[in-house]
This record gives structure tokens, sequence and C-alpha cells, in this order.
């Protein structure tokens, strides 16, 4: 992998050259991200006909939602950022 290849996935996965399994993945992450609520048996079946096994799934599951978890609770107390991150937005 290239620096230029994860710039562009951190800048916008839907723009960046991925797989279609990349490309699923990404679009189960960011549905379980934005949308928990609304996954459906079919996200899985997604996955699964782009050759995911369920252990995989399992585990990516696993992945997305610590890094929810853990980004949450860095938004809630205002964790000091990484310095090549974006600063929060100013409190009023």
């Amino acid at each position: 992998m290239t620096e230029d290849w994860l710039r562009a996935v951190a800048q916008d996965w839907q723009q960046a050259r991925l797989s279609p399994a990349d490309i699923a993945l990404c679009a189960y992450a960011e549905r379980l991200t934005r949308t928990p609520g609304e996954m459906r048996e079919s996200d899985v079946q997604e996955l699964r006909a782009c050759g995911f096994s369920d252990r995989e799934i399992h585990d990516a599951v696993q992945v997305i939602a610590f890094f929810n978890y853990i980004n949450r609770i860095a938004d809630a107390i205002h964790v000091d950022l990484e310095p090549e991150m974006s600063p929060y937005p100013q409190q009023t």
C-alpha cells in the first residue's frame, strides 16, 4: 500500500481505487457507523457474496464497533487529537 492510496481512502473511500470486496466492506462499515439500526441480513449476505467468511465478518464488526465506541468517548470528553487531525469545533 502506498501513502497516496491510504490518503485517498482516508479522504473519501468512495473515490479511492478499491477492489469490489473493499468497497463492500467500507460500505458496510459506513452503514454500521451511521445507521446501525438499519442493518439487515442482506448487508451480511453482500459481504459473503464478496468472499468474506463469517469469521472475517465477525472480526470486521468487532473492529468497526470498537472504533465507533472509542471515537464517541473521545468526542464526549474531547481527548487530545493526533496532530494531523482536524481540531474540535470551537465551544461557544
